[in-house]
């Protein structure tokens, strides 16, 4: 019998006001075993909803409501053996990054910031500054640039304390802090299939 549980949900975040490419959510779901055939993503301008089963009989189903809108027709996938890896890019240009992952301020206990990726938001221009010039040039193209070609493990800049997020922050990020608006768990698992009419995500091989 199949067991259906929520996967590791990680995420970290750039922005940007001028330059769309900079502007982006990063969020990896750890879905071990889950091969392509037997997985389902949808990527709306308001959500991400995946399902899939694994070799090992345990399904995994999450459904995440966004605290902002993203675009869908640029943003990419990347499906492997343990995980999906995701780069969302987020509709409105700004500098200020967004306080959390979710739309309701809920702890998630799926929900984790990643803080290999993860860079204050007055330091992202300098600590990814290579990456982004040298890799995310393509990113709403069928040619350009894609998860392939970018190194996630030096986009974070964590190799010393101003590399670290303050504790505000990575309340926020995790979906709230805990104990200020309750620590109800996001359980809401939709169809999952992608429908006619919603915005093809680029599959990256």
């Amino acid at each position: 019998m199949s067991t259906t549980v929520h996967p590791e949900v990680t995420w970290a975040q750039r922005s940007s006001d001028s330059e769309p490419e900079r502007n982006y959510l990063y969020v990896n779901l750890k879905t071990p075993d889950v091969p392509k055939a037997d997985a389902k993503l949808d990527i709306t301008p308001t959500n991400v909803s995946f399902t899939g089963t694994s070799g090992k009989g345990v399904t995994y189903s999450v459904s995440l409501d966004l605290y902002g809108e993203i675009d869908p027709e640029n943003s990419k996938v990347h499906h492997t053996d343990r995980e999906v890896e995701l780069v969302l890019r987020k509709k409105e240009l700004k500098m200020e990054y967004w306080p959390r992952l979710l739309k309701e301020a809920k702890k998630a206990h799926f929900l984790k910031t990643d803080f290999d990726k993860w860079v204050d938001e007055d330091e992202q221009d300098e600590a990814a500054e290579d990456d982004y010039a040298n890799n995310f040039g393509g990113f709403g193209g069928e040619d350009g640039g894609g998860l392939s070609n970018i190194d996630f493990s030096k986009l974070g800049g964590m190799g010393g304390a101003g590399g670290m997020p303050d504790l505000n922050a990575l309340a926020g990020m995790a979906g709230g802090a805990p104990g200020a608006e309750g620590d109800e768990e996001d359980d809401d698992l939709p169809d999952l299939e992608e429908a006619d009419g919603k915005s093809k995500i680029q599959e990256i091989s």
